[in-house]
């Protein structure tokens, strides 16, 4: 049997309700953020995960704390989880770089890796470090782990451990929703998908 391991992205923040990159910054949940993290503790206390992990980023903290309070457990901050740092569009929407860099935004489309945003992190460290951290979370834990962390940075990992071109991790994994989970199951050197962006509230 392998280690289940349910990769959640965070709630809900200030600039991802204005559609802004967040990347590395440390921005605020909104009250849809924190209400998020209070459904995913719900969800986490019907399904009882053994262990919990998050990024050191407050956002995923914060998306965390509910889900340990149900626990009774104390969430481990992995350093691996951050988030990317998307350059020049950090804290910035795509039509306002698109103002003042005419261009960049189409080639980041066009290939996300390859046109990156200027001073931004290397999504292909961002998905090694990524996929590393995943590794090791899977190796320490016996029996099923939650994992708090980000959009990019989960997408990009996601494409590392199955073997799937970086370049296309915005249309094999459009996105995650915030504080839906994506189930894999990490047995060895070998990762399954076996749900994708589920919803954790019950309807």
């Amino acid at each position: 049997m392998g280690t289940r391991l349910l990769l959640t992205r965070h709630g809900q923040t200030e600039w991802h309700a204005e559609n802004r990159y967040a990347g590395s910054s440390e921005v605020a949940l909104t009250a849809e953020g924190r209400r998020q993290a209070d459904a995913l503790a719900a969800y986490a206390r019907r399904v009882k995960p053994d262990a919990l992990f998050c990024s050191p980023q407050l956002r995923a903290r914060h998306t965390a704390e509910p889900a340990a309070r149900a626990l009774d457990l104390s969430p481990e901050i992995v350093g691996d989880l951050r988030e990317t740092h998307f350059g020049i569009a950090e804290g910035r929407t795509r039509d306002e770089v698109r103002r003042t860099d005419p261009g960049v935004v189409e080639h980041f489309l066009a290939d996300p890796v390859a046109g990156a945003f200027p001073g931004s992190d290397d999504p292909v460290e961002a998905a090694a470090r990524g996929a590393r951290a995943i590794r090791e979370i899977a190796d320490r834990t016996t029996g099923t782990a939650l994992v708090v962390a980000h959009n990019t940075l989960l997408r990009l990992t996601l494409c590392r451990l199955f073997g799937i071109p970086l370049s296309s991790y915005r249309t094999v994994f459009p996105r995650l929703d915030n504080a839906a989970v994506t189930e894999v199951e990490v047995t060895g050197d070998r990762t399954a998908l076996v749900r994708f962006n589920l919803p954790v509230e019950q309807r």
